[in-house]
């Protein structure tokens, strides 16, 4: 068997553009992933650093920006349709096209082999396939920026009938909109073949040795995800292609009868607009776990590797991820509390919601377990792992407010949401990418990122997260609604205005911070120090076997063999506080 797959998966000598353009090596792919997603990372933030100059400074003009954007900003104001698009585009190319690309596409495509000790993916050129389909996405959701009409309004999550109705019920919702389905689309055929390559993979090409409970806890989270991603990415296709009728082909799938639009009475009739939010938070939430999880997995390997520690308690965090992923199928409901639903549905998916918490607290339990005695150094990766755990409780404990029906009739659509998803869905799973590129930079590319300006990114980024989110918690309970274009029009919100003021000015510091992380990124591709050894963070597993940086193949002539799990750390008379998988029974006294 490894014979034959050393034989499929042999690469023979590549020009440039075969080696690292249109590349099958899985590495190459997982770094393509993680460039395409720093670019649309890039426009994201953009994106919302517009929405917090809006917010901050709602009348105010600005004379430079009506110039480069004269629709946008006429009479050098920003357009309330802008503002909405901006809300739109960011929601989706943050959600979608960094979390879910870098963690699962980049980090996915360049662990799985390397961890599991193959010589590539089951399916090499599946996976390239996975990224460029990927890649047009990106180019199709970009574009949506700049068709006439503008980017959808619709929201990150497009509800019905707003988004199936096309141009009728606003100019961003004719080609804009069309657009946005189709990248969403096209990702998740993207998603699909990079699941159903990461499950075979896992299941078929482990290295001898390497039973299921020595694998390392990341590529526990990367095969529970994939096993998400293919139970969950079809609700959402099926559910954009439903839409897709409605807007073209006169379906009523979410367009009930009775709707006015130009003071014509529309001739659709029987669909729901609830049918598309049961659909969209079928997927949705999931999906929350499809970006968690991986995160959740790479945090445990780095926190355990710097901790020199095995993780407390391996098979709890097994069966604790395998629980989330079981339990995110049956909470959707907590995004729809004020939808309408029978207060007993409510309740049940309440008592789902607060259950899902259990699993979740197990995890902490256990990165405190990891802590707790443990002669921890601090390197920039450690660092960006703990922070990881910081954020994710944080965020994680309002989300039981939100959880609750009672309390989240109140607080449903205000900026306490915002906060919440902000702190559990983005910045924890961004701390825990920095902390995986800071730690497996010298496999990808033999050089080391620069320590000093890691931890200047890492004390800055921590600080500037908790003053942008922090204080949104306390304008969501005063009320402040989300996707607001101008709170000085409520006389209940001036009063809150300089928060406004203050997180919008502590988000342009938390934007600025991360050009250090970009530099610091691309100048050490070229210039940082060189990695002398293959194993320089003293870790266990079978990635630390291979050069710096792995060349195709990943292997010499023989796979590694496996003889213990993925964690031994200070074990009790070893010569040395770590011993790599690959070392036989009494060979670490050696």
């Amino acid at each position: 068997m490894q014979v034959q797959h050393a034989t499929e998966h042999a690469h023979p000598q590549l020009g440039f553009w075969r080696k690292y353009v249109f590349s099958t090596d899985h590495k190459i792919i997982g770094i393509q992933y993680m460039i395409t997603a720093m670019a649309m990372a890039v426009v994201g933030g953009l994106l919302s650093m517009l929405m917090r100059l809006q917010l901050a400074w709602p009348s105010q003009q600005w004379p430079m920006l009506g110039k480069i954007l004269p629709v946008a900003f006429a009479g050098n104001i920003m357009d309330p349709g802008f503002y909405v698009s901006l809300v739109t585009m960011h929601g989706t190319i943050m959600v979608f096209f960094l979390f879910t690309a870098v963690l699962t596409g980049a980090f996915g495509n360049f662990l799985i082999p390397l961890q599991i000790g193959a010589r590539d993916m089951a399916f090499p050129f599946l996976n390239a396939l996975s990224y460029w389909v990927f890649l047009l996405s990106c180019i199709v959701i970009i574009s949506a920026l700049f068709v006439a009409g503008g980017a959808p309004l619709g929201g990150w999550t497009a509800y019905a009938p707003l988004s199936a109705l096309g141009e009728a019920s606003g100019p961003g919702e004719g080609a804009g909109m069309t657009l946005w389905i189709t990248a969403l689309g096209l990702f998740t055929i993207s998603g699909l073949m990079g699941g159903l390559n990461y499950v075979t993979t896992i299941l078929t090409m482990r290295t001898k040795g390497l039973s299921m409970m020595r694998l390392p806890l990341t590529q526990w989270s990367l095969l529970i995800t994939a096993i998400l991603g293919l139970l969950a990415f079809p609700v959402l296709l099926a559910a954009a292609i439903l839409l897709t009728f409605d807007r073209m082909g006169g379906t009523s799938f979410f367009i009930p009868s009775g709707i006015i639009m130009n003071n014509r009475l529309l001739g659709n009739s029987g669909g729901h607009p609830l049918l598309w939010q049961h659909l969209f938070w079928f997927f949705g939430h999931p999906e929350v776990y499809i970006v968690i999880l991986p995160a959740m997995g790479m945090a445990s390997d780095i926190l355990s590797t710097f901790c020199r520690k095995p993780i407390f308690s391996y098979k709890m965090m097994v069966y604790s991820m395998a629980s989330i992923a079981g339990l995110s199928f049956i909470v959707w409901g907590n995004h729809m509390f004020v939808s309408g639903m029978s207060p007993f549905l409510g309740s049940v998916f309440t008592m789902t919601t607060l259950v899902i918490a259990v699993p979740s607290a197990v995890k902490t339990f256990n990165w405190l377990g990891t802590v707790w005695g443990a002669r921890i150094r601090f390197t920039t990766a450690s660092l960006f792992s703990i922070g990881f755990i910081s954020v994710f409780v944080s965020g994680g404990l309002s989300g039981i407010f939100l959880g609750s029906s009672a309390a989240d009739i109140y607080l449903q659509d205000t900026y306490f949401v915002v906060a919440h998803f902000h702190l559990v869905m983005a910045i924890a799973p961004l701390f825990a990418a920095f902390a995986g590129i800071y730690y497996w930079f010298p496999k990808m590319f033999g050089r080391f990122m620069n320590e000093f300006l890691g931890k200047v990114h890492f004390w800055a980024s921590l600080i500037g997260v908790y003053a942008v989110f922090f204080p949104m918690h306390i304008l969501g309970i005063t009320g402040h609604m989300r996707r607001i274009y101008d709170p000085l029009f409520y006389e209940f919100l001036k009063p809150d205005q300089a928060m406004n003021v203050f997180v919008s000015v502590s988000a342009f510091a938390l934007a600025a911070v991360q050009l250090i992380f970009l530099a610091n990124f691309f100048i050490s591709i070229f210039a940082g120090k060189k990695v002398n050894e293959n194993n320089p963070w003293h870790a266990t597993t079978l990635e630390w076997e291979t050069p710096c940086p792995t060349g195709h193949g990943n292997f010499g002539d023989e796979l590694p063999v496996v003889h213990r799990w993925a964690f031994d750390y200070s074990v009790p008379g070893a010569k040395n506080d770590f011993v790599p998988q690959t070392v036989p029974p009494g060979g670490e006294k050696v």
